[in-house]
């Protein structure tokens, strides 16, 4: 899409902080980090969300973010590694091509990642597994 900004940073149109790239993905230093080393997973093809991934092409994104992972693990010495991925709006995705957050994790760091747990009733649980297995 010539109008999208991960496109034209995945495409090398625009500058960024490269860590990795290869055929299919660009990493990058995120511009306004939650934590020191947060990065993002961006696919080179443009792709509005994770519907719209290939599975094969998901796979490989898990793989790389797992690789980035362990990287960010040993050079950062951070305790511990968030990965996020947002699907539309509602979900908080403000960009709208496909990425995966990488957020390195430091013991206190006051990242505000996280929900407050709520109560999964039975009569919840019996419909939830009904609607979502019925579409599978």
């Amino acid at each position: 899409m010539s109008d999208c900004i991960f496109c034209k940073i995945a495409g090398g149109e625009i500058p960024a902080a490269t860590l990795y790239e290869d055929q299919d993905f660009r990493v990058i230093l995120d511009l306004g980090p939650a934590s020191r080393g947060h990065a993002l997973i961006l696919p080179k093809e443009h792709y509005a969300n994770l519907y719209e991934m290939p599975e094969e092409l998901l796979g490989k994104a898990a793989s790389l973010a797992k690789r980035m992972g362990e990287a960010m693990k040993k050079a950062l010495k951070c305790d511990g590694l968030n990965l996020v991925q947002n699907n539309g709006a509602a979900a908080g995705q403000t960009v709208f091509h496909f990425h995966i957050h990488l957020i390195p994790r430091y013991d206190n760091d006051k990242v505000g990642l996280g929900w407050k747990p709520g109560t999964l009733t039975d009569q919840d649980r019996d419909e939830l597994v009904r609607l979502v297995s019925s579409e599978l």
